[in-house]
């Protein structure tokens, strides 16, 4: 779907929901929204730092697209057992380029108090806060730990879920399956489709404390990559067909599995995810990434601190392959496809609720990267410093 149709389709949904509320016989009808205003800089012109699925990102120039979006939500109540919800959402995306995207639109049915039954666009529950990732008032920290979230590409799929929910004593536990296809573009000529993707969540929440598991399985494919099918295609002609079919990303078996915790207790904050990905290809590579965040209330100012790392468990080399000669470029450049962006992430930020639906937030990220250019995009040859990233922003909610 194009972004002038997306956007048109979201606008359209919501018309029609405000349309709705003031109808006699309407539904219950509530719309919300949330965003965040932030400017984004490092001290380096030599690399460019991005969220991830972003094309392109800042250097040393402050600019507003790394972390700055703005998402809209409409649910229509229609009875006790149906209701209806879209999201749209404005963001810096794939194409280097601000585009508007319907993130969520599905039907929910309530089967029982403790069951209910979802269809149509879903968020996929792959993080701790994959509901909510987006929305950074939310959350303590002005984006999410790239080390982890990261890992997969896609906020939602298309397709359905079953959500059931029971209390144990002062334990409440939420459990939720899904299954549904996901086709999401990484860069301009490089898609990603997951199909089908099945997913388990299971949550467990007693006061302050909170336990997470969570679960993706996929057949994972890559279209449209000129630089992957350049490379496959350049291995085959010169008799390297064995290499070539070790790193095609078509239909490959793919896992996601995380463990998450939380803890809000008095005055203590504490967040932490581990997160293992796993394929068949030598290109999706198999990881391992974690970060812990730790931050105190004071009263409306909230300090606080997170590391994260992330390791590569498969190989970053292809043994075997010539290292001189006239194929020796070839064997860099598969080489270079097997390795993952490593890196470690000490950062420090303050979040500020200055309003009752709205926080100013101020980061700053120490980024050191290993064996390579880490996450960050357009490096210059030979680069392998460390990078400091610098964000302010307001989150708010309306």
């Amino acid at each position: 779907m194009n972004q002038p149709l997306r956007l048109a389709l979201v606008t359209a949904i919501l018309a029609a929901f405000s349309a709705a509320s003031h109808a006699a016989d309407a539904p219950t009808v509530t719309i919300s929204g949330f965003g965040t205003a932030a400017l984004t800089a490092i001290d380096t012109d030599d690399v460019e730092y991005a969220r991830f699925n972003q094309a392109a990102g800042v250097g040393k120039s402050p600019r507003p697209g790394v972390d700055s979006n703005f998402g809209i939500q409409g649910t229509a109540k229609m009875n006790d057992w149906l209701s209806f919800t879209a999201q749209g959402l404005a963001r810096k995306n794939a194409r280097d380029a601000y585009g508007a995207e319907l993130s969520w639109a599905f039907a929910k049915f309530k089967v029982s108090d403790e069951m209910s039954i979802r269809v149509g666009r879903i968020g996929m529950p792959i993080y701790m806060i994959s509901d909510f990732r987006q929305v950074g008032y939310a959350n303590t920290m002005i984006r999410p730990a790239q080390e982890v979230y990261r890992q997969i590409y896609g906020d939602s799929y298309d397709g359905v879920d079953a959500m059931y929910q029971h209390n144990f004593g002062d334990t409440t536990v939420t459990a939720q399956v899904g299954i549904g296809k996901m086709s999401t573009k990484i860069t301009d000529d490089n898609r990603v489709q997951y199909k089908p993707a099945t997913t388990i969540h299971i949550v467990a929440e007693n006061g302050p404390f909170t336990v997470r598991f969570g679960r993706a399985d996929a057949k994972v494919s890559v279209e449209g990559s000129e630089s992957l099918d350049g490379l496959l295609a350049t291995l085959r002609r010169v008799g390297m067909s064995n290499v070539a079919n070790d790193l095609a990303i078509t239909d490959v078996d793919g896992s996601f599995t995380s463990l998450g915790f939380t803890m809000d207790y008095k005055n203590f904050l504490v967040q932490s995810e581990y997160a293992v990905r796993k394929t068949d290809s030598l290109v999706i590579h198999d990881t391992s990434s974690y970060y812990t965040m730790l931050g105190y209330r004071f009263g409306k100012i909230t300090p606080y601190y997170y590391y994260g790392n992330i390791k590569q468990d498969s190989d970053r080399s292809y043994a075997g392959l010539p290292s001189t000669g006239p194929l020796a470029a070839l064997s860099a450049g598969v080489n270079s496809a097997m390795k993952a962006g490593l890196q470690s992430t000490n950062a420090v930020g303050v979040r500020w609720d200055f309003h009752k639906s709205a926080a100013l937030k101020v980061q700053i990220d120490h980024i050191k990267p290993r064996d390579g250019t880490g996450a960050f995009l357009k490096a210059k040859p030979g680069f392998n410093d460390t990078v400091n990233v610098y964000a302010a922003g307001i989150d708010f909610v309306f």
